[in-house]
């Protein structure tokens, strides 16, 4: 299935129904009066997160949903039918923009999320509502109102943990094959990767975690260089960053510090706030080094950057190091679990004792 992560659509909500204008007309009742009933409303337009959907594809032919208008209202005071909402099922990390404004509408982050899109118009009411003493037979009744109609943004965004960055050729696609299940394409040029790919890293049972591959990402990519712009937003989720590097390019005029500079200049131009998250360094292709140049190579690149975050050495393409990298993750992350439980435990002690310490206007008992 052809990965999308992006669709624009345009979504009508019902019209609301008229209000209908009746008198009764009954034998043996003269002077019935109105009895005019109300429109029904107009169907709106609900999309519902679904996790068992991980792409927009669907929406690459049919981009426009209207929903059902409601009835015009009846005489003896019969109001109109309602008409019926659709709802739009619809990938879990999706970000919905109203285009007109560029704002978020809203983010569907869980699986079940609703969110209203378009709002059904309101029925329109009979003339039943508008006898008074001076008006015994009013012959008026108002229109439903109509539907909202707006053209949505609709951007996928990866629900991962961990997001690998890194040039094109760095190796993400190896070492994701190399900790998960997950087999993205690889070979021995650059862009092979066309798309995002999700591998689950299970440490043992019950503790894993998710691992995101990126398309390579290159100079100019926040601007639109390159395919690496259009997957940006899949790391801005991630709780954690890799940032893998080749320490033994090919090419002599490849310079590992100033490849992992240029990502660093990218991220800052896209989104500043993703250079706050913790970001690691992986030196990978080390198996094309000999022994004895390994170690210094490294330090001489962590030097030069003046790196401050974990940093490894490993060889995705024999596993070498890829597994203790992995049990590292694991436990920064039972490490910020623990954190937001014990923060959670002092709030909610705090809130307790709060709660039994009496307010300075609290008679004192004797």
């Amino acid at each position: 299935m052809k990965f999308v992560d992006e669709a624009v659509i345009t979504v009508s909500a019902g019209n609301g129904g008229n209000g209908c204008v009746s008198f009764r007309r009954e034998k043996f009742i003269p002077l019935g009066g109105p009895d005019g009933g109300d429109g029904g409303n107009g169907g709106s337009v609900w999309l519902e997160s679904d996790e068992n959907l991980s792409t927009l594809v669907d929406f690459r032919h049919l981009r426009r949903f209207n929903a059902q208008r409601g009835e015009n209202g009846m005489g003896r005071q019969m109001y109109g039918k309602a008409g019926e909402d659709i709802t739009i099922r619809v990938p879990v990390g999706t970000v919905v923009y109203n285009v007109a404004t560029d704002e978020v509408i809203g983010d569907m982050t869980q699986h079940g999320d609703r969110l209203l899109v378009a709002q059904g118009g309101k029925g329109g009411l009979g003339n039943i509502h508008f006898k008074s003493s001076v008006s015994r037979a009013p012959r008026k009744a108002t229109t439903g109102t109509p539907g909202e109609e707006r053209e949505i943004r609709l951007e996928m965004k990866l629900l991962a943990d961990v997001g690998l960055l890194g040039f094109p050729n760095a190796g993400k696609s190896t070492l994701i094959r190399a900790v998960s299940a997950a087999t993205p394409r690889v070979a021995d040029y650059p862009f092979t990767t066309l798309y995002p790919n999700l591998g689950v890293v299970r440490i043992e049972a019950h503790r894993s975690f998710v691992i995101a591959d990126i398309p390579g990402l290159i100079e100019g990519a926040a601007d639109g260089a390159g395919l690496g712009s259009l997957f940006l937003r899949h790391v801005q989720r991630t709780r954690l960053l890799l940032h893998l590097v080749d320490i033994a390019p090919m090419d002599d005029h490849t310079d590992p510090v100033e490849q992992v500079r240029a990502i660093e200049a990218e991220l800052r131009k896209y989104d500043p706030g993703m250079l706050d998250k913790p970001r690691w360094l992986i030196m990978n292709k080390v198996d094309l080094l000999p022994e004895e140049e390994r170690q210094p190579r490294a330090e001489a690149v962590v030097k030069a950057l003046d790196w401050q975050e974990p940093w490894f050495v490993v060889s995705a393409i024999s596993k070498e190091g890829t597994w203790p990298i992995m049990q590292q993750v694991m436990a920064f992350f039972d490490s910020l679990r623990e954190q937001a439980d014990e923060a959670a435990a002092e709030q909610a002690y705090t809130a307790q004792n709060a709660a039994k310490v009496p307010g300075p206007d609290w008679p004192e008992r004797g």
